[in-house]
């Protein structure tokens, strides 16, 4: 037997009615009061903790008895500008947009086959093989990374059947192949930060591509441009602010990490490794600070850059 719910409404002088007209009347302050709370967690427990951490930069760390003391001092970001620690600023910074640069050189042809050409369950077995290493943990693809580039690793085998041997000694200084040569070069280093943040470059290059009219590309070839014109003066420059909006992340992931540079590549600090060897290692928590403001400032800027690219529309 079906039964008929019945809601009652709040009677018309309860406090309950007065404060929904209210709320109806003034819908700002509706909005206010959904927005307040999440705005004052982000407030006070992200960027409070955030400033926190940077003023523990102008702190002074006393070397001869390990003691962090809160004089004020600016010898920790000049410290920053000095030979050594200059040299690991623009090791990461190169580091960065070099990963970015073949992220979305290898990005771009997926995204792009999968925006064009595939339908129904095509287009979701490309999302889940997309998806698919993100769903391993970061930790184990790394050493993963490093078996495969040891020695009698897989990428070893490959360089020597395919005769790359001389080509990586030359090109990129790597002596031959033997040994765990590619395990402690940058190239194997690039490799992984390419291979981990992959699936953020993809995934906004193909929404890009996505939301291209195909009358472009009717349009396109109605005026007689030939398929890699279009791809070049048509395709490419509308699928700039996907590539920019990849770039976000690829970029500043590179930026902060610390676990690839220590398993991956030869001896040198990273400024994420840095960090973490300054305040873990050392305790020296006001240098370790001091660092941590050079991946705000890097990535400030290059979101400054990226924003006139329309990167945030794509997102």
């Amino acid at each position: 037997m079906n039964t008929l719910a019945i809601t009652r409404t709040p009677a018309p002088g309860s406090p309950l009615r007065r404060f929904s007209n209210l709320l109806y009347r003034r819908p700002n302050l509706y909005l206010s009061m959904l927005l307040v709370p999440p705005l004052l967690w982000f407030g006070a427990i992200y960027l409070g903790s955030l400033l926190t951490l940077l003023w523990q930069g102008f702190y002074t760390f006393d070397d001869f008895t390990m003691a962090v003391t809160p004089d004020l001092t600016l010898a920790n970001f000049t410290a920053l500008f000095q030979p050594s620690n200059f040299d690991i600023i623009v090791r990461t910074l190169s580091m960065a947009i070099a990963v970015s640069i073949a992220s979305a050189i290898v990005a771009f042809p997926i995204a792009y086959y999968m925006a064009r050409y595939t339908r129904g369950k095509t287009k979701a077995f490309f999302y889940i093989a997309v998806m698919l290493p993100m769903w391993a943990s970061y930790i184990v693809k790394a050493y993963a990374w490093t078996l495969l580039l040891a020695k009698g690793g897989v990428a070893q085998w490959f360089v020597q059947h395919l005769g790359l041997g001389p080509v990586l000694q030359f090109v990129l200084g790597i002596p031959g192949v033997g040994g765990s040569t590619l395990s402690t070069s940058h190239l194997g280093r690039f490799l992984v930060f390419v291979y981990i943040w992959l699936p953020f470059m993809i995934l906004p290059i193909q929404a890009s591509l996505e939301r291209l009219p195909p009358s472009l590309l009717q349009a396109s070839a109605d005026l007689g441009a030939r398929p890699r014109q279009t791809l070049m003066q048509v395709i490419l420059p509308l699928s700039v602010p996907g590539i920019a909006a990849g770039s976000i992340f690829t970029f500043s992931l590179t930026l902060g990490d610390f676990i690839v540079p220590q398993l991956v590549g030869p001896p040198g600090y990273f400024v994420g490794s840095m960090v973490y060897a300054q305040q873990g290692a050392i305790g020296n928590m006001p240098m370790a600070a001091a660092f941590t403001l050079v991946p705000i400032v890097l990535i400030a800027i290059y979101l400054s850059i990226v924003k006139r690219l329309g990167a945030f529309d794509a997102l």
